[in-house]
């Protein structure tokens, strides 16, 4: 029986956002200060009066913006190793290992970026489908390449990347409305299931 494993990251398999964490780490003065900035932007998400994509990439673009790539991953690979594997949840990790089997196929599907979450998804063995930075001549413009990787744009990025093949269960883990559409597409689904 062939199964596709679907994964959702923050808070599904960590324990915490990973986002605030990983720009805080890149700098954290220029963190402290870009957070007091967007507080305002912040409570209008929270009260749903802005658009999550706009803030999420206003506040990472504050911090990461004309960043070389080779500074950044070099950033990151310390982020790693300074955090993994405390942010993953313990019967997340034990649950991976002991479904490294022939017949499956798993993937991370993050409204993450890319940039911070690839290290985390290469040690655990899967693919990753996260919302991707854009680089131009080796620098983040701050922009992301397509969409924020949540709700419905999982969905299309899950199907683009099974195109063409065929599993006999797909089964899906998430934790916020946002993984909703991911877990109605699934045959299986769980909520907080490593909570």
């Amino acid at each position: 029986m062939k199964k596709l494993y679907l994964f959702d990251f923050d808070g599904t398999l960590t324990y915490k956002d990973t986002m605030f964490l990983y720009l805080k780490f890149y700098d954290p003065l220029k963190f402290n200060f870009q957070f007091i900035k967007h507080v305002p932007l912040f409570i209008l998400l929270k009260l749903k009066l802005a658009n999550a994509e706009k803030v999420k990439k206003s506040f990472i673009s504050s911090i990461l913006k004309g960043q070389r790539k080779s500074r950044i991953e070099e950033k990151t690979k310390k982020f790693f190793e300074n955090y993994y594997p405390e942010i993953i949840r313990e019967n997340a990790l034990e649950f991976i290992k002991n479904r490294k089997s022939e017949n499956t196929e798993s993937y991370i599907v993050s409204a993450s970026l890319d940039i911070w979450v690839k290290p985390f998804a290469e040690k655990l063995g899967m693919n990753l489908l996260a919302t991707r930075a854009e680089f131009r001549d080796d620098i983040f413009t701050g922009n992301f390449l397509g969409r924020n990787c949540n709700g419905t744009e999982k969905v299309s990025r899950i199907k683009e990347a099974i195109d063409g093949k065929k599993f006999d269960k797909i089964i899906a883990f998430g934790d916020t409305s946002g993984d909703r559409p991911m877990m109605d597409f699934a045959d299986e689904s769980h909520y907080e299931f490593f909570h």
